[in-house]
């Protein structure tokens, strides 16, 4: 079986966004919620998984992370919440 790599959007307890990777991601919200994540979640758990996504490698993961932290709060909301439609408006409103 081919690994897998996800690229994860988890909701803090105080409404803000953490994005982050990892090969296993069951294991890695467990890590967060259990305050052994990075500093940021550790002081606002619990934190909940609210989005998503497979790549079939560490470096595409990677690099959709660091694309994805780079957006502001609506853009991540709106993929989220798939709507799509509001995503590439969204996009668009920056270049």
């Amino acid at each position: 079986m081919a690994k897998r790599y996800y690229v994860y959007i988890l909701r803090c307890c105080d409404g803000s966004y953490y994005v982050g990777s990892t090969e296993n991601l069951q294991e890695r919200i467990t890590t967060h919620n259990n305050g052994k994540g990075p500093s940021y979640t550790a002081r606002r758990r619990p934190v909940q998984l609210v989005y998503s996504e497979v790549h079939k490698t560490k470096s595409l993961a990677v690099r959709r992370e660091r694309q994805i932290k780079k957006w502001r709060r609506a853009k991540k909301e709106a993929l989220i919440d798939t709507h799509m439609n509001k995503l590439r408006e969204l996009s668009k409103d920056r270049s």
